[in-house]
């Protein structure tokens, strides 16, 4: 979604400036730096949400005990309360990043606060803090599994935790066996798919176009892992709505972009026509604009609608486990 030229006010892209030497090429160890401030702000708004589900969990109000009440004790279950944390700020600094991208690939706005430049920094710096907080959630998770599963040895419960929270397919239990697959993609494919950027004059400014693009794949996934098996938006209550309501500005935006790209070889045209492209290629772009237009509309119906896909609330909550102890 970062442009790798400027669009002119006409339209076209500019191409890149003669001569710049690779002084001026943005290195992975310079955004690395310029990361950890927000990093660090990523790292303060985690342990704002561990101490939010916390505080949940010591009052009885926690929708995690709703679903999974032996977990009713914070001090034992503290691992999964900060996978849960590291969860929800990854959410949400994806939806910033995403929403950055956007902004950089599409029309120019009329006024920005700070400099395209900035603004792609700030791109930048979000997607590598997003890649970092998806493998913490993933990592404490896995922490988590290796604490639960006491009956085991030591080798087999680090092989148990790792193999439930990393490898597709292991994890047999309840949601997971689908939630968990999903989360997993949208790591594996974050990470490529983000530092591909910091290679991309060895692969071609339009093969990491082509391949960057697929980042709004990554964010599905990762709202679709959090629907799925989120327990504090388990149940269709205005948590779960609000998180749908949070989708609509990237539905929007994303059909801005589609409508009007800014790179004149993005424009839909007419088939056959110069600027148009061949026919399979016009029917390609006009499927994503009219889907993206169908988002917008599904997503508006959900949100007025209130029909979210959340559960109902029991009157009396489950006490099974989700991950059966095993034994040697």
């Amino acid at each position: 979604m970062l442009p790798d030229a400027t669009p002119e006010a006409g339209g076209t892209t500019a191409p890149p400036t003669r001569g710049r030497g690779s002084a001026e090429r943005v290195t992975l160890r310079a955004d690395l730096r310029a990361a950890v401030p927000d990093a660090s702000a990523a790292v303060v708004v985690t342990a704002a949400v561990f101490a939010f589900f916390w505080a949940r969990m010591e009052s009885g109000t926690s929708s995690t005990v709703a679903v999974m009440p032996f977990m009713d004790d914070a001090r034992t279950y503290w691992m999964y309360l900060l996978s849960q944390a590291f969860g929800w700020s990854g959410l949400l600094w994806a939806w910033g990043t995403v929403m950055l991208g956007l902004l950089l690939s599409g029309p120019r706005p009329a006024r920005l606060p700070v400099s395209r430049q900035v603004l792609e920094r700030w791109h930048r710096t979000t997607s590598l803090t997003t890649m970092a907080l998806m493998f913490a959630h993933a990592l404490m998770f896995a922490a988590e599994l290796v604490r639960y599963e006491v009956e085991l040895g030591w080798a087999a419960r680090l092989w148990a935790g790792f193999a439930d929270s990393f490898v597709p397919g292991w994890y047999d239990s309840g949601t997971g066996r689908t939630a968990i697959p999903i989360g997993q993609g949208a790591l594996y494919l974050a990470i490529p798919l983000g530092l591909l950027f910091y290679v991309r004059h060895r692969i071609g400014a339009n093969t990491w176009r082509r391949l960057h693009r697929f980042v709004i794949v990554v964010y599905v996934l990762s709202v679709w892992h959090t629907l799925l098996y989120g327990t504090n938006v388990w149940y269709g209550e205005w948590p779960r709505t609000v998180l749908w309501l949070l989708q609509l500005p990237v539905a929007v935006l994303l059909l801005v972009r589609l409508l009007r790209p800014a790179r004149r070889g993005e424009r839909l045209g007419a088939p056959g026509r110069r600027g148009g492209g061949s026919l399979p290629g016009w029917a390609l772009r006009a499927t994503g604009r009219a889907a993206a237009a169908a988002v917008v509309i599904g997503l508006l119906a959900v949100v007025v609608s209130g029909h979210d896909g959340g559960r109902d609330r029991p009157a009396d909550a489950p006490a099974s486990s989700p991950h059966p102890r095993e034994t040697e």
